[in-house]
């Protein structure tokens, strides 16, 4: 903690020293002035000093500057810019509505406006997308899906064709932190990973973070998708919603006191079950089966005062999957979801200093219920969190904006449990087993603008773990069995575990059009997704770091050149990465649950490392807007306990990555968009040969994750057409097609035994399986 009190007082306090008394802040809130909502990321930009500042996640922003006239530039992507011209001879609260760009109205032109935020800003490897991209890119059944939408940039890779898992530079899915209004999502998928959690109608921003991770984020040694909710309509109430080939929509958004507090309410559910189940015929094996999905988002907040506002926010969302055989009488439930709530509390202490205090509540829950007979199993696992986070931002003057906070966070994990009977007969498979930890950290962070050129953000995390009982740990001997147990008592240490965590992001600025960025940072994770697949499936564990788990480690480096054409029309970066992993985790070959010991006993652990170069180029303006993303990477890991230690590809390991993704808006009835993407083929590990040894046969496996699957790619078209039949009423239609070209992309490969053993002519045969052709999509949206 010593180093963390003098990197305060040295970096951050001493740089304010002297500040003379001439001096005032302008400060407000950036609104969108159709609904109220806030603008995250807004830049006000000072034009005598050729400087400014971005609105943080709440809209709010702070200048001080000495006593004068200066003229300020409010613009945001896709909204009017506004110039206005402030005179500073004391205090001023300067709140300011921005208008959509497609509205027509009379606004000042601006001139001589610096290079945009791409050249600008310290922040790299990081990329926001608007909802209205989002929905506006082809995707499978016509379902808008955040993550999927994400996966077409460069540097992320999926585990396979319609999976929602991100797998960023190299890492696995549970290294990327998922936050919901900052609450955490610990398994972001609908339909064993077909579609995502997140409804596109209740979003207002996504931020991806795939390095350069500011100090205030933590417990994840990747990336960091940020997803914040709209706040809702506090100027008049809006419905809308749409109707689609397997589920349906509908949002209500309005004011609860107009101008000073909302609410917004989504509902999302598939059904394609209820569809299905009348052309199902009574005596079929499957009448009485089926699956679907739904998922809720609400949230309500409200203006105390000028100083104080208050938010409620809520998800809920639930997979459904029920299999039951007429003819056998065996059954099979599979539930699982996810809960996040959070209790929000913004409060300005002075035009400089700006608190967010948090309370938030994270559930994830899965389980498998099985009935045969009088037989009855049943499997569950999940984690439960209960968080408390208070963040400040300081604005000391326009060359610093300081940021600062402390969390805390109680875990409750639950691996794989069991419990089984028969008729009245329970079986023993073990005491159900929880796990209990403190997770908590402090950080610091400064935005600083050094000279003209150079803009340092510069930031500390300090994080501590400590696994707490009630815990029984059970040492074995050589033959696995048990020799000693030590019981730990409620709230009692188990294991402990603290570290450093820096962060540095640089850019020099070598003309108004370009500029070369650098950043590092290292991180730790104390929890794990344990799995068996190589894509992120509701059957995966998460357990915390212990005795014998230890805690993750990643360090990543990364250089960027960013430059912009034709007035900042189109946007370009390339970038280099290097990334080490530390203590990654996996079940061993072959590993059975065992419901009567613990998960751990099935790990093995190693290292990793990633590198690569990834292109970028964005357009954002005009009539014709899109990006192509290229990225050339590799990835390695090594464990002793496997591939004989030597180093194999990751499953995720792709050498090439291509998405190109293009929208056109024809005029005001029709807006057209396509995306295609081509990669290399992930890696697999397969059987060589089988052997027949006393009537058994015995699989001979090659180098772990040496085979290849093909090339795969695809080509996506949509088309909507947009019909506004008055001023309060308003509808569109949705056309999409997935895979034009029907191009068979293998989902999985298995292996099959043919010929006959005594002839000497058998073989084993590898087959591909596709499971998505060209699929038509259709949607129908209203809004009123």
């Amino acid at each position: 903690m010593r180093i963390i009190v003098f990197i305060f007082i040295t970096v951050v306090l001493f740089p304010f020293n002297g500040v003379s008394q001439n001096k005032y802040t302008v400060s407000g809130y950036i609104k969108e002035a159709a609904t109220g909502e806030n603008l995250i990321g807004t830049t006000i930009f000072v034009k005598e000093l050729s400087h400014g500042v971005v609105s943080n996640t709440y809209g709010f922003y702070s200048i001080t500057l000495k006593e004068g006239t200066y003229t300020l530039i409010i613009s945001y992507l896709g909204y009017q810019t506004q110039e206005h011209e402030i005179s500073l001879t004391e205090n001023i609260r300067l709140s300011i509505d921005l208008l959509d760009a497609s509205i027509m109205a009379e606004v000042v032109v601006i001139t001589g406006e610096r290079a945009d935020a791409n050249i600008e800003t310290t922040k790299m490897s990081t990329i926001e997308l608007s909802v209205e991209e989002i929905k506006a890119i082809p995707s499978l059944f016509g379902e808008v899906d955040v993550l999927k939408t994400l996966q077409l940039l460069p540097g992320i890779q999926t585990a396979s064709e319609g999976s929602a898992g991100l797998f960023v530079r190299g890492s696995s899915s549970d290294q990327t932190l998922l936050l919901l209004d900052e609450a955490v999502v610990y398994n972001a998928s609908h339909l064993f990973g077909f579609f995502s959690v997140f409804n596109a109608d209740a979003i207002n921003n996504v931020t991806l973070m795939k390095g350069g991770m500011p100090a205030n984020y933590g417990g994840r040694i990747a990336s960091v998708v940020d997803v914040t909710m709209k706040e809702g309509n506090n100027k008049e109430f809006h419905a809308e919603g749409g109707i689609g080939i397997i589920s349906s929509r509908l949002t209500l958004q309005g004011p609860i006191k107009k101008g000073q507090s909302s609410f917004i309410v989504t509902g999302r559910r598939t059904y394609i079950d209820a569809l299905v189940k009348p052309f199902v015929k009574k005596e079929s094996a499957a009448k009485n089966s089926g699956y679907h999905f739904y998922d809720y988002n609400t949230k309500i907040n409200y203006k105390l005062s000028d100083k104080d506002r208050l938010y409620l926010s809520g998800y809920f969302g639930k997979d459904k999957f029920l299999f039951a055989s007429l003819q056998t009488g065996f059954k099979i439930g599979i539930p699982w979801g996810n809960v996040a709530s959070t209790i929000r509390w913004n409060h300005l202490f002075n035009d400089k200093l700006f608190m967010n205090a948090m309370a938030l509540y994270s559930n994830y829950k899965f389980e498998m219920n099985a009935q045969f007979d009088q037989f009855e199993f049943k499997m569950f696992s999940g984690i439960r969190d209960y968080n408390a986070k208070v963040d400040f931002d300081y604005f000391p003057n326009i060359k610093h904006q300081l940021k600062f906070g402390t969390n805390y966070t109680y875990h409750i994990f639950t691996p794989n449990n069991a419990s089984g009977k028969s008729g009245d007969v329970e079986f023993n498979l073990g005491d159900i087993k929880k796990q209990y930890a403190n997770d908590a950290a402090v950080y610091i962070t400064d935005k600083y603008k050094l000279t003209k050129r150079i803009k340092m953000d510069i930031g500390l995390r300090y994080v501590i773990f400590q696994q707490i009982g009630p815990w029984d740990d059970i040492k074995k001997d050589s033959k696995d069995n048990p020799v000693d147990t030590t019981s730990y008592k409620r709230l009692e240490n188990v294991v402990f575990y603290h570290g450093l965590e820096p962060r540095v992001a640089m850019r020099f600025e070598l003309n108004e059009t370009s500029s070369i960025k650098a950043s590092y940072n290292r991180n730790n994770q104390f929890i794990h997704l344990a799995s068996a697949s190589g894509s992120t499936l509701p059957t995966d564990i998460w357990v915390p770091s212990t005795k014998t788990v230890k805690p993750e480690m990643g360090s990543q480096y990364a250089l960027g050149y960013y430059r912009n054409f034709k007035d900042n029309m189109l946007e370009s970066s390339i970038e280099v990465y290097y990334k080490d992993m530390n203590n990654l985790i996996v079940f061993s070959d072959g590993a059975v649950p065992d419901f009567a010991s613990s998960a751990e006993d099935d790990f093995i652990f190693g290292k990793g490392y990633a590198y690569g170069i990834e292109l970028f180029i964005r357009k954002q303006k005009g009539k014709f807007t899109g990006w192509v993303g290229y990225t050339l990477a590799w990835t390695m890991k090594q464990f002793d306990n496997t591939n004989e230690g030597k180093p194999f590809p990751a499953k995720y390991d792709r050498r090439h990555d291509i998405a190109v993704v293009g929208m056109y808006k024809l005029n005001k009835k029709w807006s057209f968009s396509t995306t295609f993407v081509y990669a290399t083929g992930n890696a697999h590990w397969l059987q060589q040969r089988r052997y027949f040894v006393e009537s058994t046969v015995v699989p001979k496996y090659g180098d772990r994750n040496g085979f290849k699957m093909p090339t795969y790619h695809r080509l996506d078209i949509g088309a909507t057409y947009h019909k506004k039949k008055s001023d309060k009423y308003e509808s569109s239609w949705n056309f999409g097609v997935y895979n034009v070209y029907n191009r068979k992309n293998p989902y999985f490969i298995y292996l099959n035994t043919e010929g006959d053993v005594k002839k000497g002519t058998l073989s084993v045969k590898a087959y591909k399986v596709s499971i998505f052709p060209i699929l038509p999509s259709v949607t129908w949206n209203f809004k009123f």
